[in-house]
């Protein structure tokens, strides 16, 4: 009998040490399921695509936002590099403008927006000018396209909107495409007029 209660203390006592070493309640917490992070819930192909423009747009608007506003009109065609062919291409201004009215024009179908007469011709509007007004409509044609990708599912991705060929599939993902060409093509005029890009100045620390 003596025995017994010597062996009920001993482990009493053992109990009461370990739950009162530090860092033994937060283990205990830490491994009890109210403690487990919930599980994060599982992507669609919505938030997919519209992970794909958030991330041309971050790219595409951190750049516009980084040109000087004095140099919107710069063309590569300024420089007159011997033996170079830059004659007619876009200034900075419509490189951007241009993004921002082809978004309109390959995602306005997805959302059954209307497409403005005055987007036609891939410039966008004339009256669009200012670095200011250009930014707000690129950021315009974004809303847009996150508009868009949300209407995107499988049971709908290989239907053609509207009097598009295309399907919604497609349309959603040609327009990152599509602003993806004109980045590379922006980031050239940055670094043309000795501007850093937003993303190169990140990766260079």
């Amino acid at each position: 009998m003596q025995r017994k209660i010597i062996l009920f203390l001993s482990a009493f006592f053992i109990l009461c040490f370990v739950a009162s070493t530090p860092g033994t309640r937060s283990i205990a917490a830490a491994n009890s399921p109210q403690a487990q992070p919930s599980p994060q819930p599982p992507p669609t192909l919505a938030s997919a695509l519209d992970r794909e423009i958030t991330s041309i747009e971050k790219q595409i608007v951190e750049v516009a936002e980084a040109m000087p506003e004095d140099k919107y009109n710069f063309s590569p065609e300024n420089l007159n590099l011997p033996g170079a062919d830059y004659k007619g291409v876009r200034t900075f201004a419509l490189q951007v403008k241009h993004v921002a009215a082809s978004n309109f024009a390959i995602w306005s179908p997805l959302t059954g927006d209307t497409f403005p007469k005055d987007f036609l011709g891939g410039n966008g509007p004339e009256n669009v000018k200012t670095k200011t007004e250009i930014l707000k409509f690129l950021q315009d044609s974004f809303a847009l396209g996150h508009k868009a990708a949300a209407t995107v599912t499988p049971e709908n991705m290989l239907q053609t909107p509207g009097h598009s060929k295309s399907t919604r599939l497609r349309l959603t993902t040609f327009g990152v495409a599509h602003a993806c060409d004109h980045y590379g093509q922006m980031v050239e005029y940055l670094r043309m007029n000795g501007v850093v890009p937003p993303s190169s100045r990140a990766n260079s620390h």
